[in-house]
């Protein structure tokens, strides 16, 4: 059992030379943050120049035309019925006095409706803050303040009207292994998450301050939720390279494509040089997810509430005839073949 994860060091608005059309089961992105540094620069050189409401609007267009581009691309990459996540959050900036909000996340609903997608319900994720001040404007005052944004969306999109199909025996086997715990689809599926962002090293900011870090949570619950074992998931800007990890952990194939040449040979030589505590850490995840489980199945029990299915393979009762058949599979070794591709070797539980 081996997965394959490729790391390409292009422009994103080259991917579909390097992918081949409709290969991509589910992309999983958060947009770099060149948006907010692209308006500050608009809106400083021809502050003179925007003067009124229309030339604001046609400022937002320009800077947020270049991820238009790159959705177009993402559209060709992707299978029918395959899903796309899109993590992002909308801006505030204060031009000439006037406070307001840049909705990110309505430009990108816009250009999927466009392409013929179907919108799945979205994602809140609450951002947990330690910032003093959670007030802007006009302080104490009424009428002059504004709400302080805590929050980013998760976008879901599908295409097509299709819904993917499993329709031989194997396909259909992967999607029973790949199956989650009833526990787990009560948090996953709600629509507003709340855990830590991730605050980035100097070293790897310093080389784009452009980079959209989420931490492995989010890839690792969007990929369960919306892929299969074997897929392949994408990430158009890969950055920091979760979006790998939880692929790797999650027993999903994967690509991540990163335009800056320091912060991709930054991900490829952690993976190197980290290999073996990287396979620790993933194990170790894997086994407090079933502990996890086997503590909510005795908090069951102790409550007098029975669980009447059993998974022979993971030893315990789950609760849904759906869960008799999850199967975790360890990660035994990660290895480089090149420059660009790594792979991930697994074992069976039962082979420890």
């Amino acid at each position: 059992m081996l997965t394959k994860h490729t790391i390409l060091n292009i422009d994103a608005l080259k991917m579909n030379s390097h992918i081949d059309d409709e290969s991509v089961d589910l992309v999983i992105t958060s947009p770099p943050y060149p948006m907010i540094k692209m308006w500050d620069e608009i809106f400083e050189i021809n502050e003179n120049e925007i003067k009124t409401e229309a030339d604001v609007n046609s400022a937002f267009l320009k800077a947020t035309q270049f991820l238009n581009n790159v959705w177009e691309k993402v559209d060709k990459s992707i299978k029918p019925g395959g899903i796309v996540c899109i993590n992002i959050g909308d801006a505030t900036r204060n031009l000439g006095g006037n406070f307001r909000l840049f909705s990110n996340s309505g430009q990108v609903i816009n250009f999927f409706i466009k392409k013929g997608y179907l919108q799945l319900p979205s994602i809140i994720w609450r951002k947990q803050t330690n910032a003093p001040n959670k007030f802007m404007g006009s302080g104490m005052l009424p009428v002059g303040a504004y709400a302080t944004l805590e929050h980013e969306w998760i976008l879901i999109f599908r295409k097509g009207i299709t819904k993917r199909e499993f329709k031989n025996a194997r396909d259909k086997s992967l999607r029973n292994e790949s199956a989650f715990f009833w526990e787990e689809r009560n948090v996953w599926f709600s629509d507003l998450w709340d855990f830590k962002g991730i605050k980035q090293k100097n070293d790897i900011k310093n080389s784009r301050d452009r980079t959209a870090a989420y931490p492995i949570e989010l890839p690792y619950r969007l990929i369960s939720m919306f892929s299969v074992k074997n897929d392949i998931v994408f990430d158009p800007f890969l950055g920091t390279g979760t979006t790998t990890l939880a692929s790797m952990l999650l027993q999903r194939n994967s690509i991540g494509i990163e335009i800056d040449k320091s912060l991709c040979n930054h991900f490829k030589e952690y993976l190197v040089k980290n290999d073996d505590r990287l396979v620790d850490n993933f194990n170790d995840k894997i086994s407090k997810r079933i502990s996890s489980h086997t503590e909510f199945v005795k908090k069951r029990v102790n409550e007098g509430k029975l669980l009447k299915h059993y998974n022979s393979t993971l030893g315990t009762e789950v609760m849904t005839s759906q869960e008799k058949f999850i199967i975790f599979n360890k990660i035994s070794s990660i290895n480089k073949i090149d420059d660009k591709t790594f792979e991930v070797i697994y074992k069976t539980l039962q082979s420890e």
